[in-house]
């Protein structure tokens, strides 16, 4: 059984936002994202998956733009969808613990 305290495992980086995976296979991928106040994971978007964020600790915002940009404030117990081929990015207002999950391969592109 793979299962891990991603709150416990809290990791935060001054430089850029920190990107841990804790769970990965053939068919689905799981990272978690540790944010301090103002970090940025910036516009991206995958090609060949939906992704399904979860919140677990602090407060953000939550940005996709399909055509047109639209945002959600994101709090612990959220769950947001950034569906397949649609770009999105998450902002922190404070330290934030997000984590996704997604089909493999999804792919990445960049803006």
């Amino acid at each position: 059984m793979e299962a891990t305290n991603v709150i416990e495992k809290k990791e935060l980086k001054d430089d850029a936002v920190s990107k841990v995976s804790y769970i990965k296979t053939d068919a689905i991928g799981q990272d978690t994202y540790y944010f301090k106040a103002g970090q940025v994971l910036d516009w991206h978007r995958h090609p060949e998956g939906d992704q399904v964020f979860f919140v677990h600790e602090g407060k953000g915002t939550f940005f996709t733009d399909a055509d047109g940009e639209e945002s959600v404030e994101i709090v612990p117990g959220c769950v947001v969808l950034a569906p397949k081929n649609v770009w999105h990015k998450i902002v922190a207002d404070d330290e934030l613990i997000v984590s996704q999950a997604t089909v493999q391969p999804a792919g990445m592109e960049t803006r």
